[in-house]
């Protein structure tokens, strides 16, 4: 069969090796999460109760990232990721120690069981530490640019999960630039960018005469990208009422425009990303069970730089190369202790957070005037909501400089932080009777707690 005009098969040149693991199941026996149990198939697992983790919990006395299972050759190791009530297992204190078929293992107030499984599953990791505009040599990285290497000739719907900065929107760009379908349109909709009662329109087009301001026919997102890819970012934010006509254009590959009767046969890639907890926004009713199964048919998760932080040399260097070239200059150098400053600093906005503060950085140092000089990095500041005899009410201050996502990202936690900050502070740490002020179900907050990183005890 002839294969879609404009597009061929694509044999993307990535080595890869393989490693062959035994799946194994996590399951909470003591503790506020009694009952969860979770099975994985990766070579590393974090552990905490913040959202960037595999195994969320949300036992109080549980460190945001608590501890770390990882397997090598010897078998799979836990390691204690300096947390503030350390790592038990089967009595024993420890900060590193490999781990038996069956083992309990005690952090804070939460005790687990770690069992060991017999079935076996193969890993890949690519010789490469680049895939696209995508750079990494850490491990995780490359587990990830194996698996874009399978993903990228296929059909398959992909979710990106990730915080804001980590390079959801790059992984996307990588899956249809290599893909088949790569010479045809890549269209990308920011479903927190466009208002709610333009959603539907926007996404699925309109017909003249079905709304007041509709004076012509509008091909939508999903018409504009037939025969290529559409990158739904931020499909979190979709509203309640479209999700079932998003979950029914996805299944029938057809769409009907607002105020027109005609159905229109679509051939799309679909390819979503999001930075929040879907599982949990279906737990609370946010997010329709079905569509979350539906778009994630492959799901992919970006490691917080945070967590690789052996990846930074690499990411600065690759940064500072191209800032030099677009200005014409010699390239800055990093001595040795900013870089290691570089990677223990937490950057809360990821891999974009640091190429902002590198180009102001070169910038305020002046080597784009002369000849490169060492840059330094400032000791890392804490937010205004959390500094000593801050107002948390003070006003939310715009930088007009950055672009509109990055902006946008850190006035929502900013606002966030104060206002959920205060809110616990009015109900002397109460969640539930917080949540019921704010409007929103305990779960929902539980997360956003964690995500902001407030202590309700605080």
């Amino acid at each position: 069969m002839s294969e879609p005009e404009g597009t061929r098969t694509v044999h993307i040149d990535l080595p890869v090796d393989s490693m062959k693991l035994r799946k194994y199941t996590l399951r909470v026996v003591e503790g506020p999460d009694k009952g969860m149990s979770r099975t994985f198939e990766r070579r590393q697992v974090y552990l905490g109760t913040g959202p960037d983790n595999h195994l969320v919990l949300t036992d109080p006395t549980v460190s945001r990232t608590h501890a770390r299972i990882q397997f090598d050759p010897a078998g799979y190791k836990i390691a204690d990721e300096a947390s503030k009530n350390g790592v038990v297992v089967s009595g024993m204190r420890v900060t590193g120690a490999y781990l038996p078929a069956e083992a309990r293992i005690q952090l804070g107030q939460t005790t687990l069981v770690f069992s060991l499984g017999s079935e076996e599953v193969e890993l890949s990791i690519a010789r490469e530490s680049r895939f696209g505009r995508l750079l990494g040599q850490s491990v995780e990285m490359r587990e990830i640019f194996a698996m874009l290497k399978r993903v990228v000739p296929t059909d398959a719907t992909v979710l990106i999960e990730g915080e804001s900065g980590t390079g959801k929107e790059l992984v996307a760009e990588a899956l249809h630039q290599f893909g088949p379908r790569r010479a045809r349109p890549f269209i990308v909709f920011d479903c927190s960018a466009v208002p709610r009662e333009l959603m539907e329109s926007e996404l699925f087009g309109h017909v003249r005469g079905a709304f007041t301001g509709a004076v012509r026919d509008r091909i939508g997102a999903m018409e504009e990208a037939h025969g290529g890819t559409l990158f739904l970012d931020e499909v979190g934010e979709l509203p309640p009422d479209l999700q079932p006509k998003l979950l029914r254009a996805i299944e029938k590959q057809e769409i009907k425009p607002v105020g027109g009767n005609r159905r229109v046969q679509l051939d799309v890639r679909i390819l979503c990303a999001t930075n929040r907890d879907l599982e949990a926004e279906v737990e609370t009713g946010n997010f329709r069970q079905d569509l979350f199964y539906r778009l994630g048919v492959i799901r992919i998760q970006l490691p917080p730089l945070r967590k690789r932080p052996e990846d930074i040399p690499m990411l600065a260097d690759h940064f500072l190369g191209e800032l030099a070239a677009r200005h014409g200059v010699p390239a800055a150098r990093l001595s040795y202790d900013t870089m290691e400053r570089l990677k223990g600093h937490p950057w809360p906005g990821n891999v974009r957070e640091l190429r902002n503060f590198l180009e102001r950085s070169v910038i305020l140092a002046g080597a784009l005037q002369g000849a490169a000089k060492p840059l330094e990095l400032p000791p890392p500041t804490r937010t205004a909501s959390r500094r000593e005899g801050a107002d948390p009410d003070e006003v939310l201050t715009i930088d007009f400089d950055q672009p509109f996502k990055d902006e946008k990202d850190r006035l929502v936690s900013s606002f966030e932080t104060r206002y959920f900050g205060r809110l616990l502070k009015r109900t002397e740490g109460n969640v539930s009777k917080a949540a019921r002020i704010a409007g929103i179900h305990r779960k929902s907050l539980e997360y956003l707690l964690r995500q902001r990183d407030l202590d309700r005890d605080e």
